[in-house]
C-alpha cells in the first residue's frame, strides 16, 4: 500500500496528539513535514516523532514539501487562510474545526472544494467518529427511539485550563464556536435540520477576564430547528472534576444519553471518604478512539479516492450558527440564523 506524505501545521496541545497519531496508529501515512513558529514545538517533532522536514513558514513548507496532504490545527484564525493555500497546490486537507471565523471564509472554502473535486477535504468533527456517538447515529436512523426532536448536548473543559484560554479567545472566536461548536454539528447531524434561532446566554461567573474580552466562561443555548425539533447547548470553561462532554437525544418512542457520567473507567471507589468515580481528565483521553479514527478516514478517504461524509457545508454551518449564538449572547435577544 502505497503511502500519504502528510505535513502537519500546528504542534499545540491538539497537534501534538494529531502529529502522534499519524506518525504511529494510522496505517499508510508517512508523516515527514512539520510546521510551527514555535522553535521548541519543532524541536519537540524532532526529538519525539523523527520528523524530517521542519518549517516555521507554511507557505515554505508548502512549496519545498514533498507532501500529498496538509494536516491543519494550527489557531482557528488561520485555519481558512491555510486550507485554501493547501487545496491551491491540489493538496489534500485535513482541518480543524472550526473551519473559519467568519462566513465569507466559510463560503470561499466551499468554493474552492467543488473547484477540486479530485482532493479530499475533511473538516475535525471528532466527535462523529467517537464509537459510542455513531452508534447512537445508527440507533436513530433505524428509529429505535422514534422521531428525535430535542438534543441536550454540553462541553465542559477542565477549569485549570481556563487562563491557558484567555490568549486563545481573542482570535479563535469565543466559547461558541472554540466549544459548542461540536454540539451544533452533532445536533444537525441527529435531528437531520438546520437551526432556525438562537437565544445564548452566559457569564463570566469564574474567571473575570472573559467578560473583559466579550466572551464567557459559562453558557447555555436554546436552538429551535426548521423541522421544528430543539436543542439545548452548553458550554463551561469551569469544570473543576474532569473533561465532561455528553449529549442526550430525545425522540418520540426513547431516550438516548451518551457519556451522562464522564468515567474514566468502570472502576468505582468505596472507602472512608465515601464513593468515588474517576473521570476523564480532557477532550483528548475522552476521544482518544475519535481521533483516531477521523485520522484513518482522512486516509482511506485518500486512498480510496472518495469524498468523506462531513461536507463543507456543515463547517459552513457550524460557524453560522456559533456566530448567532455569539451575537445573542452580546447582544440578549433571539437570533435568526
Amino acid at each position: 500500500m502505497r503511502k500519504i506524505k502528510i505535513g502537519i501545521v500546528g504542534l499545540g496541545r491538539l497537534g501534538k496528539r494529531h502529529a502522534y497519531n499519524l506518525a504511529n496508529l494510522v496505517p499508510g501515512v508517512d508523516l515527514i513535514a512539520a510546521c510551527s513558529p514555535v522553535q521548541a514545538e519543532l524541536d519537540w517533532a524532532t526529538t519525539e516523532l523523527g520528523i524530517p522536514r521542519l518549517f516555521k513558514s507554511f507557505d515554505q513548507m508548502l512549496a519545498e514539501a514533498d507532501i500529498d496532504a496538509v494536516w491543519i490545527a494550527s489557531s482557528s484564525v488561520h485555519h481558512s487562510a491555510q486550507a485554501l493555500a493547501a487545496l491551491d497546490r491540489g493538496l489534500h486537507v485535513f482541518v480543524e474545526k472550526p473551519m473559519g471565523v467568519t462566513l465569507d471564509e466559510c463560503a470561499t472554502i466551499e468554493r474552492a472544494v467543488a473547484a477540486h473535486p479530485r482532493q479530499v477535504f475533511l473538516i475535525g468533527f471528532v466527535r462523529r467518529f467517537d464509537p459510542s456517538y455513531k452508534y447512537a447515529k445508527e440507533l436513530v436512523d433505524k428509529g429505535v427511539v422514534g422521531k428525535p426532536f430535542l438534543v441536550r448536548s454540553q462541553t465542559c473543559d477542565l477549569d485549570e485550563y481556563a487562563e491557558f484560554q484567555l490568549e486563545f479567545v481573542k482570535t479563535g472566536g469565543g466559547i461558541f464556536l472554540d466549544m459548542n461548536v461540536h454540539d451544533i454539528d452533532l445536533a444537525r447531524w441527529f435531528l437531520g435540520s438546520e437551526v432556525k434561532e438562537v437565544h445564548a446566554v452566559g457569564g463570566s461567573y469564574v474567571h473575570p477576564g472573559f467578560a473583559e474580552l466579550g466572551d464567557a466562561d459559562n453558557t447555555v443555548c436554546l436552538a429551535t430547528f426548521e423541522n421544528g425539533a430543539m436543542a439545548v447547548l452548553s458550554a463551561s470553561r469551569t469544570a473543576f472534576h474532569g473533561h465532561d462532554t455528553h449529549t442526550e437525544i430525545v425522540g418520540s418512542k426513547g431516550i438516548l444519553k451518551i457519556g451522562a457520567m464522564p468515567r474514566k473507567n468502570r472502576v468505582e471507589i468505596f472507602d472512608a471518604a465515601g464513593a468515588q468515580t474517576n473521570c476523564v481528565r480532557d477532550f483528548y483521553e475522552r476521544f482518544e478512539a475519535g481521533f483516531i479514527a477521523e485520522a484513518r478516514e482522512f486516509v482511506s478517504c485518500i486512498l480510496e479516492g472518495r469524498r468523506p461524509e462531513i461536507t463543507p457545508r456543515d463547517g459552513t454551518a457550524a460557524t453560522r450558527t456559533g456566530m448567532a449564538m455569539t451575537e445573542s449572547f452580546r447582544s440578549k435577544g433571539i437570533i435568526q440564523v
